[in-house]
């Protein structure tokens, strides 16, 4: 059974930073890509960034270009999110997703694998 696990999460104060880690099993991690989601209270979920399979390709949501860095490990199975610079706006529960597209779109689509999620709280 394929299994998507966030960590990571925490309470920050805005400009601070966190760094996300999503694991991954069940599955040959390098032949999927991977994305993060988020998701504030009362909104839709949206895409936050993903990475194509090989790493070699990001999309960046126009609100955390230059502000958050995904990446990943093929080799212990694991994609990161490191938030820099965070905003009060950055506030909600972030997800890993494995096996959808990556394009600039980042469409939260209900296909592939997804997490259960990790909270992120900034405040100002």
């Amino acid at each position: 059974q394929v299994q998507v696990k966030e960590s990571g999460g925490g309470s920050m104060q805005a400009g601070g930073s966190l760094r996300l880690s999503c694991t991954a099993s069940a599955f040959v991690f390098d032949t999927v890509n991977m994305a993060w989601f988020r998701q504030a209270p009362g909104k839709e979920r949206e895409g936050v960034s993903c990475i194509t399979l090989s790493g070699g390709t990001t999309y960046y949501a126009d609100s955390v270009k230059d502000r958050f860095t995904i990446s990943r490990d093929n080799a212990k199975k694991t994609l990161y999110l490191q938030m820099n610079s965070l905003k009060f706006e950055d506030t909600g529960m972030y997800y890993c997703a494995a096996g959808l597209p990556c394009t600039p779109r980042i469409q939260p689509l209900s296909s592939g694998y997804w997490g259960q999620g990790t909270q992120v709280t900034v405040s100002s």
